[in-house]
């Protein structure tokens, strides 16, 4: 039997650049889920191209929000097309019963603990409508070898993940809907395997803050180590605080860290709970982290109720005075399931709940200080001016340790303007109508 297995575009004529593309886990893990008796398939959109008319048994859909309508749109065209459809991932969990309306049957939460079993039961004609194990045991070690394979985006980066799960309960995140408010971690052991399976040379840790049990990390980097390997991950500016762990990791090959600082406003700061919350605090836990040879990438949040036109101005300042090399603009996104979403609905305060716009770069509220559109207009002239060129270069000064890594980045976030440009056009015509 064949099995298709599909990450779907936003848009398929719209393709993210490669400086700026995160490499992809879930659909490696299927396939070592997947017993040897099936041929497997895996295809990136945003990679290479659907062929809906390719002979297969079944096929997977994996899907965030931003994407589900491209995912349905897909599973529509392989159903019309005779063949069993399973769709999974962030946004079915959190909406099941919209993602049945679009496919045989739904995977609710992770694949470990039912995707074997799913394939049994197709395999006899009873798939079920929905599978669900809550928190299965990371313990197994599966073999994601394939991830090493096929196109490549920039850097080569191979994607691996050591923990699950999260205990906070942010406003505006569902990390803990998907995986659990309990931190799983997976043996280091079957890391170790996993990296010396894949046999790279640069990878990318996915887990939502690598160092968020301290004890484990500083384990993991230590058993790492002689691997002689290079790494980019996730993680709490609270890293700053501990100097053991800054140098295992960077022993280790840590060479970039995508660090949440969200805002640089204190009352913002302080509603996240932010464990650093004064400014003189916040700049030296960034030259602590870049002390070790960490890139240093920033990602920041607009659209808090807090945020005005100022916002922008002082966050550009923020970022050119430490010298921050590379950062995310993303704008507020109450995705559904959690508590942003809820409260803003309530208020009366979304603008619309067509999901191919909620991709943390459009706006679909209305802010209580800023319009949509300045909101809009906002990010998108922080953007340009970040990644102007006579601003790459002068920050590239204090950024010395990954010179390359950091015009690559930037070059991709440059590169993305145009996009953007397009974006706020569309924004203006399909949302708000002017």
């Amino acid at each position: 039997m064949k099995i298709l297995l599909i990450s779907p575009c936003i848009e398929p004529d719209t393709k993210t650049p490669k400086g700026t593309m995160m490499p992809q886990l879930s659909l490696h893990l299927l396939h070592g889920l997947t017993p040897t008796e099936y041929l497997v398939k895996i295809v990136e959109e945003e990679l290479e191209d659907i062929h809906f008319d390719a002979e297969y048994d079944l096929v997977g859909i994996t899907c965030m929000t931003g994407n589900a309508p491209r995912a349905y749109s897909i599973a529509q065209q392989f159903r019309k097309r005779g063949k069993k459809v399973v769709l999974g991932g962030v946004h079915p969990t959190i909406l099941p019963d919209e993602a049945l309306k679009y496919a045989d049957s739904v995977v609710v939460g992770e694949a470990e603990g039912v995707w074997e079993q799913l394939l049994e039961d197709f395999k006899k004609g009873k798939l079920k409508r929905v599978y669900q194990v809550k928190n299965p045991s990371l313990k197994r070690y599966i073999s994601t070898k394939t991830k090493n394979s096929g196109k490549k985006r920039s850097f080569k980066i191979i994607p691996i993940m050591t923990t699950r799960g999260c205990p906070y309960n942010c406003d505006f995140c569902c990390v803990h809907d998907l995986f659990g408010k309990t931190v799983r971690h997976i043996p280091i052991k079957n890391v170790v395997q996993d990296i010396e399976e894949s046999n790279g040379k640069t990878y990318m840790f996915l887990d939502d803050n690598i160092i968020g049990n301290p004890k484990y990390a500083k384990e993991l980097f230590a058993a790492i180590k002689p691997l002689n390997i290079k790494w980019a991950g996730q993680a709490s500016i609270s890293f700053s605080k501990d100097s053991e762990l800054m140098k295992l990791a960077a022993q280790s090959g840590c060479g970039a860290l995508f660090i949440g600082l969200e805002t640089v406003s204190k009352n913002q700061q302080e509603k996240m709970r932010k464990l650093i919350k004064d400014t003189y605090e916040l700049e030296e836990a960034i030259k602590k982290i870049k002390g070790f040879g960490i890139h240093f990438h920033a990602s920041m949040v607009f659209g808090f109720d807090e945020d005005t036109k100022d916002t922008f101005y002082e966050t550009l300042e923020f970022l050119n005075k430490n010298m921050i090399g590379t950062a995310s603009f993303n704008i507020l996104t109450p995705y559904p399931g959690t508590e942003l979403y809820n409260r803003l609905k309530r208020e009366n305060r979304l603008i619309t709940e067509d999901w191919k716009y909620y991709d943390h770069a459009t706006v679909v509220f209305k802010p209580k200080n800023l319009t949509p559109i300045e909101l809009q207009e906002g990010r998108l002239w922080l953007k340009k001016e970040f990644t102007k060129i006579s601003s790459i270069l002068k920050r590239l000064q204090g950024n010395l340790s990954h010179p390359l890594l950091h015009l690559s980045i930037n070059k991709g976030f440059r590169k993305s303007i145009k996009g953007e440009i397009k974006k706020l056009s569309k924004m203006k015509a399909e949302l708000l109508q002017i």
